[in-house]
């Protein structure tokens, strides 16, 4: 009974919090109706979907993109594979250190991709650069984080036999541990990839290169067939890059089982 109570009083509660919330945000009716009219007018205009004639420009927009995604992935793997090392309890016997370092993987992964992308835009100048940049940084900790948990999970027997054998404590590490982990951290990473490439087609709009840029201008000028084409184009890039990342993914898995 008390159980029951307890529920529909939390209930009510979170139902009362969404009032507030919806009224000290003006989402009022008639404003959702008028702005699901607009939406379906905005529809309307996006058909039927036209490359404006620069289709050729548009296609190397998206290949940007795609590139940023993968360059940014890449940076990010090659800085956090180092870096989760030294987070790593099993790796790392000074609880200060490891300490500072995860705090560091909180604090680079704390800021969203758009806010770093505003700051290296700021920094670098504009263009798909700044966007790498962008995707790599909060990645590094995103990755170091993950790829620690995964170090902290491993066997340590592996890593002994290889110390007993004569090894020291970096070649340890190296054979014993390393190699354990792997299949976990290239499946870790092709998700980020995917992450990445949805990632990169929204960097443009603030300057940061790629397909997000045309996205933002078309936009800008009210040229709402192209928009839609380039929504498709961005559909299709992710659709591809999620089908052969799970295919390379599934492969790792089953390699390593």
């Amino acid at each position: 009974m008390n159980s029951r109570l307890n529920t529909s009083l939390l209930g009510a509660l979170l139902l009362l919090l969404l009032i507030i919330g919806l009224w000290r945000m003006d989402a009022t009716p008639e404003r959702m109706l008028n702005g699901i009219t607009k939406l379906g007018w905005l529809v309307a205009l996006m058909w039927p979907p036209s490359a404006g004639g620069v289709l050729q420009e548009l296609l190397v927009s998206l290949l940007e993109s795609l590139a940023m995604a993968f360059l940014g992935t890449l940076l990010a793997a090659l800085v956090a594979l180092p870096l989760s090392l030294l987070g790593a309890g099993n790796i790392i016997g000074n609880v200060l250190l490891k300490f500072s370092v995860r705090r560091v993987y909180d604090g680079l992964r704390g800021i969203d991709t758009l806010i770093w992308a505003l700051i290296f835009v700021a920094a670098v100048g504009m263009g798909p650069f700044a966007g790498i940049l962008a995707l790599a940084v909060p990645d590094i900790g995103t990755l170091s984080k993950l790829f620690s948990e995964a170090l902290e999970s491993a066997d340590r027997r592996q890593v002994e036999a290889v110390r007993a054998a004569g090894a020291n404590r970096i070649l340890a590490i190296r054979l014993g541990l390393i190699p354990q982990v792997a299949p976990v951290i290239l499946s870790q990473i092709l998700y980020t990839l995917e992450s990445n490439a949805r990632s990169s087609t929204v960097l443009g709009i603030v300057g940061a290169g790629g397909i997000g840029l045309a996205l933002a201008d078309r936009i800008r000028i009210n040229n709402w067939d192209e928009v839609a084409f380039i929504i498709l184009l961005i559909l299709a890039m992710v659709a591809v890059i999620d089908w052969a990342s799970r295919k390379l993914r599934l492969k790792i898995i089953r390699a390593s089982s």
